[in-house]
């Protein structure tokens, strides 16, 4: 469900922590935020995290920031760290044929609420990045650029770009063609010239519009699922 909090403002200046101490100052102090990774590649399985803070100094997490502002080096070590202080945090794995058998926006929420059902602490109240998920245990609300403003949401988008980059980086081991250690299945001139030469392989989302048509097959244009790739 998604439910605004009576009584639990936030200051435009009030900085990356500002929707945890607002919702604790209403009672609600588990506050989980939930965030994905790879919706917009055309390769390579989509990530989503959910992580819950603890509401002490111990949650002040050095470094944290939205996982896509940061470099691979930052992103790691606050990743360390989020894993170090989190009370939970939990990571779920949808790989290419999942995606195509349900389409990209179902299966982002579905993962979405999957990570946040699998956290070891029950929130109280859950801060998803952009878009409203159903379905969860707890009150909701969708926060527009969650992972720039709101510490759990930014928490839970380094968990998931960590992990899927990890993952893309094992997968260019056995498809060294494509590059995925490179631009990690978001498409690029390189990639590009890769599906055009050898094709899609296993890990590639069929769903794609570029992908079917590396592959030969037809693209409907009528065809309103069909996905355009981001670029890396």
């Amino acid at each position: 469900m998604t439910a605004r909090v009576v009584g639990a403002t936030v200051r435009r200046d009030a900085g990356l922590y500002g929707y945890e101490r607002a919702l604790r100052r209403v009672g609600l102090e588990h506050v989980a935020g939930a965030d994905e990774a790879g919706r917009g590649a055309c390769a390579g399985p989509l990530v989503a995290a959910a992580a819950v803070l603890p509401p002490t100094k111990a949650g002040i997490v050095p470094g944290l920031a939205d996982s896509k502002l940061l470099t691979e080096a930052a992103r790691e070590r606050c990743y360390a760290q989020v894993v170090r202080r989190a009370l939970a945090w939990s990571v779920v794995v949808v790989p290419p044929a999942e995606c195509d058998r349900l389409g990209m926006h179902v299966a982002n929420i579905a993962a979405l609420r999957r990570a946040v059902a699998r956290l070891a602490v029950r929130p109280s109240y859950v801060l998803t990045d952009g878009f409203p998920v159903d379905g969860l245990p707890a009150p909701a609300l969708a926060v527009w650029k969650g992972d720039r403003v709101a510490a759990c949401v930014a928490a839970a988008s380094v968990i998931a770009k960590v992990t899927r980059d990890r993952l893309m980086t094992r997968m260019h081991d056995d498809h060294p063609a494509y590059g995925f250690a490179v631009h990690k299945g978001y498409i690029t001139p390189t990639h590009s010239a890769a599906l055009t030469e050898h094709g899609p392989c296993s890990e590639h989302r069929m769903r794609f519009v570029n992908v079917r048509r590396a592959a030969g097959l037809e693209v409907d244009e009528t065809v309103l699922d069909l996905e355009e790739p981001a670029s890396a």
